[in-house]
C-alpha cells in the first residue's frame, strides 16, 4: 500500500549537514540533491513523496512543483512549513508519514493516527534504500531487521512485575514495525 509520505525539508537537510549560516547557493545545490535522492526513492518504492519548504519570507504565494515524481511544496508568504504539515498530516490522517523533528508536528500527526518518522530515521532508510545493491528485493528484509533494534536511541522500559516474554517489544513498537515495513 503506497503511503503519502510529508516531508519537513529543512529538518532533513539538517540532518544532511545543512546549517542556517549556509549561503543561499548552498542551500539550493542541498535542496536540488535532496530532491533527486527523494526521487529515486520513489522510482524504487512508488510511494506518493511531498517535500515542504519555508518560504514565508518571500513576498508571494504558495507555489508548488512537480519534479521527477516529488511534488515540492514551498509555503506562502507569512506560513511556516510546520503550519503546512500539520494540516496535511491532518488532511490524510493515517494514510500518510510525516518526517519531521518538531515536536510540535509530531504530536500534532499521532493525534490525527499518521506515523511519525524523525528526520534521522527517514534519512538512514533513505540511504540504506538508495545504496542497496539489490533495492527492490532487499528492502523487506531491511525492514524486518529494524524489529529488533532500538527507536531513535531511546530505550524501551520494561516493568518487572510485568507477565509474558521480557523479549518480546511492546505493542505500539510491533505495530509501528508493521506500519512500516516495506517503506
Amino acid at each position: 500500500m503506497a503511503m503519502n509520505i510529508i516531508i519537513d525539508g529543512y529538518n532533513v537537510l539538517g540532518v544532511r549537514g545543512w546549517t542556517g549560516l549556509s549561503s543561499s547557493k548552498n542551500i539550493e545545490q542541498l535542496r536540488e540533491q535532496l530532491i533527486q535522492d527523494l526521487s529515486r526513492y520513489w522510482q524504487i518504492k512508488g510511494h506518493p513523496i511531498t517535500l515542504v519548504f519555508d518560504a514565508w519570507r518571500e513576498p508571494h504565494s504558495e507555489h508548488r512543483e512537480h519534479r521527477s515524481g516529488v511534488e515540492v511544496l514551498y509555503t506562502q508568504s507569512g506560513e511556516r512549513a510546520d503550519q503546512v504539515v500539520q494540516r496535511m498530516a491532518r488532511q490524510f490522517g493515517r494514510d500518510c508519514v510525516v518526517v519531521s523533528s518538531d515536536l510540535e508536528i509530531i504530536a500534532t500527526a499521532k493525534a490525527h493516527s499518521a506515523l511519525t518518522m524523525s528526520a534521522r530515521e527517514f534519512q538512514g532508510r533513505l540511504e540504506a534504500v538508495l545504496h542497496s545493491k539489490k533495492a527492490s528485493k532487499d528492502v523487506r528484509l531491511h525492514s524486518n531487521s529494524a524489529t529488533y533494534e532500538k527507536v531513535d536511541d531511546v530505550p524501551i522500559a520494561r516493568r518487572l512485575d510485568k507477565k509474558g516474554n521480557p523479549r518480546k517489544l511492546p505493542r505500539s513498537q510491533r505495530n509501528r514495525n508493521r506500519q512500516l515495513r516495506g517503506f
